[in-house]
């Protein structure tokens, strides 16, 4: 009976031995398990991590970029702006050399004058430089005088400061031009201020009467 006993007992003891292991195992499982799901979530933080530093070293890239291209655009507009004021100061750069040989003649007809006290030459000379001086301005610049003397009066080009009758004056005739008008190429700049002939009043009369008995023939 005691022998029976031991053995029971034995056996229980056994039982409860391998029940502990098992529970060990169980328990050392578990803990492995947590420490793979940490490792997981560690692993993600890392990968979160090196996303923000490369998105911190783009954004710095980026930042960098414009910081230039906006210097650039800075430096590119000032230089235009001093190129365009150096345009309009020295807009007239030649034509300014043009008139500082005009200047030379003149200077030289001046001296010239002085010394011989000659008028006829003296004159002589100042029409010579008028000449290549209104040439030049032609030539170079498009600038061109108005013959206006025997032409038919046009408001578009010409100003009528005075007007008389004109015996030869079949329309309105430019008699006597009293200010010179100018061309820009084929704009008018300066209108040519002119004295008019018109027909005479009779003349007048007749043509309007002749016209009337045209149309009462007809």
């Amino acid at each position: 009976m005691t022998e029976e006993k031991e053995q029971a007992a034995a056996a229980e003891e056994e039982i409860l031995e391998t029940a502990a292991e098992d529970n060990q195992e169980t328990s050392n499982n578990d803990i492995a398990d947590e420490a793979d799901v940490l490792t997981k979530e560690e692993q993600e933080l890392l990968q979160l991590k090196e996303s923000v530093e490369k998105l911190e070293i783009t954004n710095a890239d980026l930042k960098d970029q414009l910081l230039r291209k906006q210097a650039d655009f800075d430096n590119f507009r000032k230089r235009m702006f001093r190129e365009k004021e150096d345009a309009i100061k020295y807009a007239n750069s030649n034509l300014l050399s043009d008139l500082v040989s005009v200047i030379d003649d003149f200077e030289r007809a001046i001296g010239s004058g002085e010394s011989s006290k000659d008028f006829d030459s003296f004159l002589s000379g100042f029409r010579l430089i008028e000449k290549q001086f209104v040439g030049m301005l032609e030539r170079n610049w498009g600038l061109k005088r108005m013959e206006t003397v025997g032409q038919e009066f046009d408001p578009q080009k010409h100003e009528a400061l005075m007007m008389e009758e004109c015996a030869d004056c079949a329309t309105q005739v430019i008699i006597e031009d009293y200010q010179k008008g100018y061309y820009l190429h084929d704009r008018v700049i300066r209108h040519a201020k002119v004295k008019v002939g018109i027909p005479p009043a009779e003349e007048v009369k007749k043509e309007e009467n002749g016209k009337k008995t045209g149309k009462k023939t007809k």
